[in-house]
């Protein structure tokens, strides 16, 4: 039986708990937030009464805790995370991985250190569009991926609360969002390194307090005097060492008919659209070819969180290699740190690996 504590208990915290519920190998046995009332409130929920506001009592009382995950605002994500380590805890930390690249850096080292695993929050990695995508890849579907689109739109989609300040984010839709995306087609493309960045953030729209309907993302902790100091709208050219380029949009607020989130793929043999279907598009006996997929086979989010979660456990258990490692994480805050210097600065920023 491996016992988890969970630091940070809100929104993202319930699928956390949602999937550990269903793994019969698991038991959560503490909580830790700095909100004493959102803490005594989950406790109740979930039927938890070893309740904390301070990680390291937390440790020090509960050491039969194994392994933590970590869902807290962006900004506490370094500290939670070594602290967790350096008391002889695995961790899973929900992404992004941390505010920046150096943030990030401290945590890989605290966990080759510790000896213990540090696994990122990259769900998408766990979801059967992206093991459809890599197993045509394998195959050679595609020939050689040298252009890639991705975008995750929201039209009206600021949470509030602590995403739109940014001294606890780290930054809006970009780091929010457009993580999700940078990550799964560099995984899918096969973790090419990055080389280059060139980007543009835009903070024109805001979080829309004008706007009274069409909100359908809420921070668990919202009020009329949240802050919002983040780009609304993030654009940019990664460039990788195998010379493939990839675009990305992400937004919070952007006048646009309806939200989006899709992912392109374009190689020398074939080109391929998740949106979220799976569409593939070819050549066959000299003629050009548009497939999807069997309804038998069709594309599905459900089971995300439950599928990250079970890999997190059976690393622990079994020694399985990690597919979303702390090195990971490094990598794409660096390409992160790339684009907010780049829209700052006005131009292409180089990345060191």
């Amino acid at each position: 039986m491996i016992n988890i504590a969970i630091i940070g208990v809100g929104n993202i915290a319930l699928t956390h708990l949602e999937a550990y519920s269903k793994n019969k190998n698991v038991k959560v046995v503490a909580f830790c937030d700095i909100n004493p009332e959102r803490l005594a409130y989950m406790g109740k929920r979930f039927g938890i009464d070893k309740l904390y506001t301070d990680m390291h009592e937390m440790f020090r009382q509960v050491p039969e805790i194994d392994a933590v995950s970590v869902c807290t605002w962006n900004n506490a994500h370094a500290e939670c995370t070594v602290a967790a380590l350096e008391a002889g805890k695995h961790v899973l930390c929900e992404k992004p991985m941390a505010l920046n690249a150096s943030e990030a850096l401290k945590m890989q080292r605290a966990a080759e250190k510790s000896g213990k695993l540090l696994m990122i929050g990259f769900v998408r990695r766990h979801g059967n569009d992206c093991a459809i995508m890599r197993d045509f890849i394998k195959s050679d579907y595609f020939g050689d991926i040298y252009y890639a689109k991705a975008t995750y739109l929201r039209r009206n989609g600021n949470p509030g609360g602590w995403f739109g300040d940014k001294a606890r984010s780290g930054g809006g839709p970009l780091i929010d969002l457009g993580v999700h995306v940078i990550d799964l087609t560099r995984y899918i493309m096969g973790n090419p390194k990055p080389v280059s960045v060139y980007g543009a953030t835009f903070t024109k729209l805001y979080d829309r307090k004008n706007i009274k309907t069409g909100k359908g993302y809420v921070s668990s902790r919202v009020s009329d005097n949240d802050v919002c100091n983040v780009e609304d709208l993030a654009t940019a050219l990664i460039r990788y060492d195998n010379g493939a380029v990839l675009s990305v949009e992400a937004s919070f607020s952007l006048n646009l008919k309806q939200d989006e989130g899709k992912l392109e793929f374009f190689g020398t043999k074939g080109g391929a659209k998740l949106d979220p279907e799976l569409e593939l598009y070819g050549e066959m006996n000299g003629y050009m070819t548009d497939m999807t997929l069997a309804a038998k086979t069709a594309l599905s989010f459900d089971g995300l969180f439950e599928n990250e979660i079970n890999h997190f456990i059976d690393c622990i258990e079994n020694g399985t290699k990690c597919i979303a490692p702390a090195e990971d994480g490094v990598t794409l805050m660096k390409i992160l740190d790339a684009i907010y210097e780049s829209a700052a600065t006005g131009h292409e920023v180089m990345i060191e690996n």
